[in-house]
């Protein structure tokens, strides 16, 4: 694995540091008047999430990691695990679905979401930023409501809550936006 100085840390890399994987959230390069640079790193644990504020000078070496990045299609769900098959190789893999966290209810039977491993061990789990629900329940549109700034709630086939226009009623496709839980277009 490539070492880099502590100075060439950047937001979104991942580090071997203290035994662990890190992924690197924020970096922060400070010039202090007296005494060397340093880059202050906010570092999220990709096995357990815990968070780190590390200090790291420019003669610091730290080991950075390459994770493979594979394309994987969700087959199905059973026990809390997540059953996910590769599509060049064909071999079936079974992730905790704690590994999607939030974004859980989002992933669809046959949707091609994209797994990182370290070595053999998967490490996090990425669906596509939008994604196409039914909206099952909400409130009747109320005559001479304006569109703008004026949402209503309703509830979407997979169980999530989001806020919607109101020109959108039950039994429409939406698109939702994963990342931000809101609601994105028509679909």
């Amino acid at each position: 694995m490539p070492k880099i100085n502590g100075n060439e840390i950047r937001p979104g890399n991942t580090l071997e540091h203290d035994g662990g994987l890190w992924a690197a959230v924020k970096v922060n390069h400070v010039k202090p008047g007296k005494g060397g640079a340093f880059a202050q790193v906010e570092l999220k644990n990709l096995r357990d999430g815990r968070k780190l504020n590390e200090r790291f000078r420019s003669e610091d070496k730290v080991e950075q990691v390459r994770l493979e990045q594979k394309d994987q299609q969700f087959l199905y769900e059973s026990d809390g695990k997540l059953v996910f098959m590769d599509s060049e190789t064909f071999e079936q893999t079974e992730l905790d679905s704690d590994l999607l966290g939030d974004r859980r209810p989002f992933l669809q039977d046959g949707m091609t979401a994209t797994v990182e491993y370290y070595g053999d061990e998967a490490l996090s789990v990425s669906i596509p930023q939008k994604v196409t629900c039914k909206v099952v329940e909400t409130e009747p549109v109320v005559k001479g409501q304006t569109a703008a700034n004026s949402y209503k709630p309703a509830i979407l086939d997979n169980g999530v809550r989001v806020m919607i226009p109101p020109f959108v009623g039950e039994g429409e496709d939406i698109i939702v936006n994963t990342e931000l839980f809101e609601y994105s277009e028509r679909a």
